[in-house]
């Protein structure tokens, strides 16, 4: 016993030492040959105590669609900053009576605590616990909630280490801090910082997700209940732990009725005390906690693979993850909840959730000279993480699949051979029924290619469009030269789809090793079959080549994003690819005059075409040659938008129509217009309600 009295005399006459260099450090750092190592920390101190006198929390991101409602929470730690005059009176009473209730006697440092707590360090051995003031606390909280955010664990073990080094910055930091800050924004700032367990930070969140209410409006229960987490909202977690949670609630209101929150009364303050002891814990059944990140995003699973896409889009375009996660940014975005409900009630429509190994995916794109704004990315599965569900937690209507569009090709083909002089529009092009190419080697062999039916021998090329027989296209594409076609489905928006996956649809590794591109691919190998489509393919961008041509030939990145506004109100640039004229304007409406004839009564569309369409628009299917995906890319003047249907699963088979099937070997394989088109319009007739049908423009006689 006696050891350990003399051991607590020598820790309480160190403490007592060091809090006079302290305080004398204070007033003048090099006192007692602290010299340049004193200085050194003394400018620590200066900045550590500095950030905090205008603490920039990690706040919540929000998401909001085009008309500016909410659709996606992104954030680390959930808080809802509030002013000091924004938090009660309650809640203030509650957490000084448990954590600090000399708070407006000292300045920072609590010395009377400390020699209270150097004392008992005699009896149990700890230099360094307790006796921190509710500033000191705001200091350690700060510490490791926003410095050392982006490694909590890391920073709290190195905010709440056992050492006197520690315990000592910790208090000149408060000493300064209370020399800058009122005591009132302190409070509020601890306020705001402490965490108080199931993913809330701060009161203002706490005081949503536990009772439903705002801070201001905390009744005593409540207010103690959150004064008892504070700070050790692990093992006293109202859910888990509901009778240690209750019973450290009611030591906070018997420290409140001490420290005068109930009056001066002490008879009707222990009434009141007793009475407020008795409420129960008044926690709401379902926590009212913000959904966090894309798979909760929009009303039910719908929005994710847009929130996504926008994702990827804007870290690519210099927003960081620390700034989307704790910069409390407002993101602006450009989608359209009619047009994604249109667009996934279609696709669900034509092939159902429930299908096994068949997925259905729709982007929507709305064309302009100056952007090209994503309304909606939309599948016939849900977005999320169960993958017994047939949910996808990955951008699919935006992302390079690996699957091939079909004879949507077919427009690139026709785009570059009017660019080059080869054909026009009404001009008349070669269609034998088979038709063999010594320009394209199959094997070192010359390749055979068959028409899917009987066609004219010759027919126009506006003809050949809306009908899609394979040898005039192989033909046209010799005419023309490989490599220009390629280029063209590059420039009208192919991008990723050529530049940044390998043939297989493979992401290319920046070694190298997995490449090359498909673009480049498809060159080095003078893979003729590229306008027949067999190859990787977004729908996105297929999507976009068709905002292209109804833009008069402008293209531009389809883009998520409207504006990005900072937590003061500011916008935030962002490093978006510039607009470009793909093709002339001569060229864009030549093309789209050419492709107008799908949905006629002789076009590969016709049969999709609902009752009372009158909109004038462009067109093209597309059925890969084993029926394992099939597609539909059109446009009206004012939306575009692409469908494709594809084999899903670990081994994809042959699809068929009527109903939508998985048939393995079968021969009668679906098509374009059987399922991808169908949701095409379905999606579209509900999305140009209201809108006037506008013409396309006429050709150019260059391009006739």
């Amino acid at each position: 016993m006696f050891a350990a009295r003399a051991s607590g005399l020598v820790k309480l006459l160190g403490l007592c030492l060091t809090a006079g260099v302290l305080l004398a450090a204070m007033v003048f750092p090099f006192v007692g040959g602290l010299g340049l190592a004193s200085n050194r920390a003394a400018d620590e101190v200066d900045k550590t105590s500095g950030d905090l006198a205008k603490a920039e929390l990690p706040l919540v991101t929000t998401i909001q669609d085009m008309n500016g409602e909410p659709i996606a929470y992104l954030y680390d730690q959930y808080r809802i900053p509030l002013t000091a005059g924004e938090i009660s009176d309650t809640m203030k009473a509650a957490i000084l009576a448990i954590e600090d209730k000399r708070f407006y006697e000292h300045r920072g440092v609590d010395w009377q605590g400390i020699a209270r707590a150097a004392a008992k360090a005699g009896v149990d051995g700890g230099a360094t616990q307790g006796a921190s003031t509710l500033t000191q606390q705001y200091v350690k909280n700060y510490m490791a909630f926003v410095l050392g955010a982006d490694n909590e664990q890391e920073a709290w073990e190195k905010a709440t280490e056992a050492t006197v080094g520690r315990k000592l910055r910790e208090a000149r930091i408060a000493l300064q801090l209370e020399q800058e800050v009122s005591k009132e924004d302190i409070l509020a700032g601890y306020l705001n910082i402490v965490p108080l367990g199931n993913q809330t930070y701060g009161v203002g969140a706490a005081a949503k997700a536990y009772f439903n209410t705002t801070a201001d409006k905390l009744t005593v229960p409540q207010a103690a209940l959150l004064a008892a987490i504070a700070n050790r909202p692990s093992s006293l977690n109202p859910g888990a732990s509901p009778d240690k949670a209750l019973e450290r609630r009611n030591i906070v209101i018997d420290k409140m009725r001490e420290n005068g929150a109930f009056g001066k009364d002490e008879a009707e303050a222990k009434t009141k005390a007793e009475e407020y002891k008795a409420a129960p814990l008044g926690v709401v059944d379902n926590l009212q906690l913000l959904p966090k990140g894309c798979v909760g995003a929009g009303d039910g699973p719908i929005y994710g693979f847009f929130c996504d896409y926008l994702l990827d889009y804007l870290r690519a375009a210099g927003i960081t993850n620390k700034q989307l996660q704790r910069g409390g940014l407002t993101i602006k975005t450009t989608l359209d909840p009619k047009a994604t409900k249109a667009a996934k009630q279609s696709a669900e429509q034509q092939v159902p959730k429930t299908q096994n190994g068949i997925a259905n995916v729709m982007s929507v794109v709305e064309p302009g000279k100056d952007k090209h704004k994503v309304r909606a990315l939309v599948a016939n599965r849900d977005y999320g993480n169960n993958a017994e569900l047939g949910q996808v937690a990955r951008p699919v209507p935006a992302e390079v699949l690996p699957f091939g569009p079909g004879s949507v090709n077919k427009v690139f083909t026709a785009a570059a051979a009017l660019e080059n002089g080869v054909t026009g529009i009404d001009k008349t092009i070669d269609v034998p029924n088979t038709y063999t190419s010594r320009a394209y080697a199959n094997g070192g062999t010359p390749w055979t290619i068959h028409n899917a039916g009987p066609y004219s021998d010759k027919m126009s090329l506006t003809q050949a469009l809306a009908t899609s027989p394979n040898t005039g296209f192989v033909i046209l594409q010799e005419k023309t030269g490989l490599g220009k076609v390629v280029d063209m489905a590059y420039r009208l928006g192919m991008r990723d789809t050529l530049s940044s996956v390998n043939r297989g649809g493979e992401p290319l590794k920046a070694d190298g090793s997995n490449g090359p591109s498909q673009g480049d691919w498809t060159k080095q190998a003078n893979a003729g079959s590229y306008t027949l489509g067999p190859g990787a393919t977004s729908v996105l961008e297929l999507a976009n080549v068709a905002a292209t041509i109804v833009s008069g030939g402008t293209w531009c990145p389809p883009t998520p994003v409207e504006k990005v506004i900072d937590r003061y109100g500011k916008d935030i640039p962002l490093k978006e690819k510039p607009c470009e004229q793909a093709v002339t304007p001569d060229l864009a409406y030549s093309l789209a005059q050419g492709l107008s004839h799908d949905v006629l009564p002789n076009g590969t569309a016709a049969g999709a075409v609902p009752p009372g369409w009158n909109r004038n628009m462009i067109g093209k299917t597309g059925t890969t040659e084993e029926h394992k995906s099939v597609a539909f890319m059109a446009a009206t003047m004012q939306y575009a938008g692409a469908v494709m249907t594809y084999a899903d699963g670990n081994n994809p088979q042959v699809i068929c129509a009527n109903p939508i099937r998985l048939c393995p070997g079968s021969s009668a394989g679906v098509y374009g217009g059987q399922v991808a088109a169908p949701t095409w319009f379905n999606a579209m007739k509900v999305i140009h309600e209201g809108l006037p049908a506008v013409p396309l423009p006429p050709a150019a006689a260059r391009y006739k």
